[in-house]
């Protein structure tokens, strides 16, 4: 494992930068998808794929960060059940972080919009225009996105259950500023 108590500069970086960019693009499509058909409302779909296909290449520099650069260990206090469950959680939000924009890319793609990165890069249809298919993927979309709102609330809860009642350093290790001289 990580000597260091911590985890690299970078994997905060990477941590903050996805984290803040999920919530940032559902808080987006969950507002967008009431809006009345309208140039703005095409224009937030237009930034929402943007954004998601930013997440998904960043969630891979970032898993490959982190297969590159072990986790610091996990505070000895934890029990083998905490151990699982942390790790289960980690698997659980990086399948997220993969799915969720995948999933928009194919239900774009099955409903015949075509997704332009920064409005430059065609990116290649994944599947056939389907409209049942784009239906489906569609509801797979959402809910992926609900199944990570409830991931980042148990993330968010078990960091601060560490912090405030075990008071261990699962929190400040990966807090930016937290430990540094």
């Amino acid at each position: 494992m990580n000597p260091s108590p911590r985890y690299t500069r970078t994997a905060i970086f990477l941590h903050w930068l996805v984290g803040l960019g999920m919530i940032g693009t559902f808080a987006a499509g969950f507002y967008m998808v009431d809006l009345p058909l309208s140039p703005s409302k095409l224009q937030l779909y237009s930034w929402h794929k943007w954004a998601g296909m930013s997440l998904l290449t960043l969630a891979v520099v970032r898993l490959v960060w982190r297969m590159s650069h072990p986790a610091p260990e996990l505070p000895s206090s934890m029990g083998p059940s905490a151990r699982l469950a942390a790790h289960a959680g980690h698997c659980v939000l990086y399948a997220l972080m993969l799915a969720i924009p995948l999933s928009g890319w194919l239900m774009s793609s099955a409903q015949g919009f075509p997704v332009v990165w920064f409005g430059v890069l065609t990116l290649p249809d994944l599947v056939p225009k389907d409209a049942e298919l784009g239906a489906a993927l569609k509801q797979a979309h959402v809910f992926l996105n609900y199944t990570l709102v409830a991931a980042l609330i148990g993330h968010v809860g078990a960091a601060l259950h560490h912090h405030f009642i075990r008071k261990d350093t699962i929190l400040t290790r990966m807090l930016p500023m937290a430990g540094r001289a």
